[in-house]
């Protein structure tokens, strides 16, 4: 029986089948979500903290670090929050303006992480590469200038996919194989030819991944042929502690998103994606404040001075 296509507008509600049907799952799920969810705000405020309260790192190092944070705590609260509402009151549904709201959320917060990552980079490469001038180039201005610009970038992103998203129509009720309203799974379930949404979308997702991983690699080659060119072990160890922290961050971040965005390609493997996109959208803004503070001798120090200062 043939259905007229709806545009997602006249559809009253979309359905998030999120991780698991089985019932038996839903309280050990919610108790895992919201721990891992108050580990991350409680993690990520740390760091706000002890880094704006603290003047040892009030320098450009560390200046991008509690808007990461930020931008951590954003990307999580635009999905798992939800995700535990709907296994509390156990319903799967999510409102046309809702799903619309993660889309661009979702988009905007992963971006600026990947932005800022790009920004910490280039960073470390003037500090490693460029010692002698780096308080010159990474002034406040600059500073403040590359995030201001990190934004209104991943704000451009955002209104890019959710205008895309808009203009998609379906001829059943929307069930999306996954505990979040994503592009690439709502494009897999439109009825509506999506040929050019979807070369749409690899564009969007080219311009405003490939870019920035373009720059993390630039950073680093630069820095690696810096430290070939180091004589001693211990001024190797000192550039290699320098950047560990946030090399680790960029493995996590763009590994997990990549795998995430390559199963969702493929409608057959759109529960596996779901499942990957945990380490992407949840486990990665969750280690971020472990990765920097387990990793990171100066703000181990502020912490113990924070905790001296307590007791």
């Amino acid at each position: 029986m043939y259905m007229e296509p709806q545009n997602l507008t006249g559809v009253p509600e979309v359905l998030l089948l999120g991780l698991s049907e089985d019932p038996e799952l839903q309280l050990f799920l919610f108790g895992l979500f919201l721990s891992m969810y108050l580990i991350t705000v409680a993690g990520n405020l740390l760091i706000i903290l002890v880094i704006t309260s603290d003047p040892h790192l009030h320098s450009p190092m560390y200046f991008f670090l509690p808007n990461l944070s930020m931008a951590d705590i954003g990307f999580i609260s635009t999905t798992v929050p939800k995700m535990l509402v709907n296994i509390q009151t156990q319903s799967k549904s999510i409102t046309y303006a809702g799903c619309l709201t993660q889309v661009s959320f979702l988009y905007l917060f992963g971006c600026l992480d990947s932005l800022l990552l790009t920004v910490m980079a280039y960073d470390r490469f003037v500090a490693i590469c460029h010692p002698l001038h780096y308080t010159v180039i990474m002034n406040p201005r600059l500073c403040g200038l590359l995030v201001l610009v990190s934004f209104f970038i991943s704000l451009l992103d955002s209104q890019l996919n959710l205008s895309m998203v808009s203009q998609l129509t379906f001829c059943t009720v929307v069930e999306i194989p996954h505990f979040f309203c994503d592009s690439p799974q709502l494009l897999n379930l439109a009825c509506s030819d999506t040929s050019t949404n979807t070369i749409l979308l690899y564009c969007i997702g080219f311009v405003f991944a490939g870019v920035p991983v373009s720059g993390v690699l630039f950073s680093y080659t630069k820095i690696a042929s810096s430290v070939l060119r180091v004589s001693s072990s211990g001024g190797k160890y000192k550039v290699f502690s320098t950047c560990g922290s946030h090399l680790s961050v960029v493995c996590l971040f763009y590994g997990t998103g990549l795998g995430v965005y390559l199963s969702s390609a493929v409608p057959s493997s759109a529960r596996k994606g779901s499942v990957a996109s945990v380490m992407y959208t949840t486990v990665t803004p969750m280690l971020n404040p472990f990765i920097y503070s387990l990793r990171n001798r100066d703000i181990k120090r502020a912490l113990q001075r924070i905790l001296n200062r307590t007791t």
